[in-house]
């Protein structure tokens, strides 16, 4: 049940991150691209830690962080101060929907740093998922001028979703960590580091209206999000989780035709049922637990008058089922692989 409920927290993470392209999009006419990152991190930050106040046992039950985890949380909030920029400057300079469209780049980003840097494990089958959430990104990004144009905003936002996939990768290494923890020093550290730059830019400052918006913005499409993500990716990891983000983008671009009467086409529902495709081979891969069991198999012989015992280890993959009813598993038998290790004992 626990990998259920990740991949739940996972869609409501991505949810409600796509709320956060189409309002920033009406908010940037009245507030300055660094000054609405550094609001909606601040948001994020002080909402969570209001909601750390009400949750104090589960806050008290997961582990804090600690002095060897300093070079991912340093790493996270410098990440987090230039990514938020790029997007709000992807998202002023060119479409909402061409924002939302391309933010599928960080699967792809995420995925890869978590497969060459931290050695995390990619199946085939999620780089197939991959593949398909790629692909319908790309058929969505090619429907016409009006979707998508490679301009500054669509380099900014590129931009964004590789600071994004450095930034939960290095995440991912704290992820059992506290989340209240994590959430809080992310979008304080974040906003202020933000809010510095903005006020080197000289930013006007927006009105309270706006300055309120932003923050509650924040806190949804930042605080809850982020919040969400951790929790999912503790359960997982970087890559797995970072392919469930793919809905954001169909999100972003359905609020966008919803709300700022940016066009959706026929094209929008056929890669939509290609997306599916591959988040449910992504579901599949994440309920399939892969690892290797290893076996110590003892056996007894009689040779020239002495008892020999000889111990021999080996290992073999299985794939794990997982349900609410039973745990089985399914043996796909590799080269039997004799390890370093074996004992004889004389008797």
């Amino acid at each position: 049940m626990d990998k259920v409920k990740a991949i739940i927290y996972a869609l409501l993470a991505a949810i409600f991150y796509a709320i956060n392209v189409p309002v920033s999009k009406v908010l940037l006419n009245c507030v300055g691209p660094t000054t609405m990152a550094a609001l909606l991190y601040l948001g994020a930050g002080i909402g969570i830690g209001i909601m750390s106040f009400f949750n104090k046992k589960d806050r008290e039950q997961t582990e804090r962080l600690s002095k060897s985890d300093l070079p991912f949380v340093i790493g996270m909030i410098v990440l987090d101060i230039a990514a938020p920029i790029f997007l709000m400057l992807g998202i002023r300079y060119g479409s909402s929907a061409n924002a939302s469209l391309l933010g599928n780049f960080e699967i792809v980003a995420t995925t890869v740093i978590a497969l060459f840097l931290f050695k995390e494990v990619v199946s085939r089958r999620l780089w197939i998922a991959i593949a398909l959430i790629t692909i319908s990104s790309g058929i969505l990004s090619l429907e016409g001028t009006d979707s998508f144009q490679f301009s500054y905003g669509s380099l900014f936002v590129l931009l964004a979703t590789v600071c994004w996939g450095f930034e939960n990768n290095c995440t991912r290494n704290i992820s059992s960590k506290s989340t209240y923890e994590i959430v809080v020093l992310k979008g304080i550290f974040s906003g202020l580091g933000s809010l510095i730059i903005a006020f080197i830019k000289r930013e006007t400052m927006p009105g309270m209206g706006y300055i309120a918006a932003a923050l509650v913005l924040g806190f949804v499409a930042y605080g809850l999000s982020i919040f969400l993500y951790i929790r999912a990716q503790n359960v997982l990891g970087a890559a797995k989780t970072s392919a469930y983000y793919a809905v954001a983008p169909f999100v972003g671009a359905f609020l966008a035709f919803a709300f700022l009467r940016e066009r959706l086409s026929v094209i929008y529902l056929i890669a939509l049922i290609i997306m599916i495709a591959g988040s449910a081979l992504v579901v599949e891969d994440t309920l399939i637990r892969h690892h290797a069991h290893i076996h110590t198999h003892t056996f007894t012989h009689t040779h020239d008058g002495y008892t020999h015992t000889h111990t021999v280890t080996h290992s073999h993959d299985h794939n794990h089922y997982i349900t609410d009813e039973k745990h089985g598993h399914h043996h796909t038998r590799k080269e039997l692989e004799c390890l370093p290790g074996a004992v004889h004992k004389h008797l």
